[in-house]
C-alpha cells in the first residue's frame, strides 16, 4: 500500500538508522539470478527510473502513482525526508537496477491500526521494473532473498509482513513461493489486502 512515510522533526541519522537496522549498510546476496543489493533510494538520479516504472500500466493498475515525475517525487521525498519508518531502495541485480522496494517498520505504519502488528515487525513492497524482468520467477527469488536480509540484519525482528492487492493473483503467489504464508484478508483504506506473514522461526521449514 503505498504511503508516505511520518515526518521525522529533531530526528538524528542515528534515529533514523535505528528504526530499520541501516540498509544502506546491509551486504549484497549471492542468488540464483545474480548478486543482488539493496541500494537506498536517492533523488533527483533515480527520480526518472522510478517515475518511468511506475508509469507501467502493469504497475500503475496497483500502485496509483502514475503521472509526470513530481507525483513520483511527492511519494518518495516524505520517505526520504522522515524519522527512518519507511525506506524506498532499488533492487540492484549484477549491477542493473531493475526492482523498486520499500521496507517499512509495521509496527509503526497505517497499517498496525487494521491489523494485529508485533513490535519490529517489518514491511516489504515490491514492483519489478522492467519487462524483461518478470515472468521468469524472479520476484519469488528476490522476496525470499530480501525477507531473509531483513531477518539476518535485525535480530529484533521476528516476522516479515506483505499486504498485496488481493486481486494480484502474481504477487501472491510469489509470496507464497518465497515462504510467506496467508494469514489473513484485511481491509485497508485503498485496497482488500492478503495478509502475507514470513516468520523467523519457520524460515528453515518454508
Amino acid at each position: 500500500m503505498p504511503r508516505a512515510a511520518t515526518s521525522g522533526r529533531g530526528s538524528s541519522a542515528a534515529s533514523r538508522d535505528d528504526l530499520l537496522d541501516a540498509p544502506a549498510r546491509w551486504p549484497a546476496a549471492v542468488t540464483g539470478a545474480g548478486r543482488f543489493q539493496l541500494v537506498p533510494v536517492r533523488l533527483p538520479r533515480d527520480l526518472p527510473l522510478v517515475c518511468a516504472w511506475m508509469n507501467d500500466p502493469a504497475v500503475a493498475a496497483f500502485w496509483e502513482l502514475a503521472g509526470p515525475e513530481h507525483v513520483t517525487e511527492a511519494h518518495l521525498r516524505p520517505q526520504l525526508k522522515g524519522d527512518g519508518r519507511s525506506v524506498p531502495c532499488l533492487g540492484v541485480l549484477d549491477g542493473t537496477p531493475m526492482s523498486y522496494w520499500e521496507l517499512y517498520r509495521a509496527d509503526l505504519d497505517p497499517l498496525a491500526r487494521h491489523c494485529r502488528t508485533r513490535p519490529h515487525d517489518t514491511g516489504l513492497h515490491l514492483l519489478i521494473g522492467g519487462v524483461a524482468h518478470r515472468g521468469r520467477g524472479l520476484g519469488t527469488v528476490l522476496l525470499r532473498t530480501v525477507a531473509d536480509l531483513v531477518l539476518a540484519q535485525r535480530p529484533r525482528c521476528a516476522r516479515v509482513l506483505a499486504e498485496p492487492d488481493v486481486r494480484n493473483a502474481p504477487s501472491i503467489a510469489a509470496f507464497l513461493g518465497a515462504g510467506f504464508r496467508y494469514s489473513d484478508e484485511v481491509q485497508l483504506p485503498t485496497k482488500r489486502a492478503a495478509l502475507m506473514v514470513r516468520d523467523r522461526a519457520l524460515r528453515h521449514v518454508l
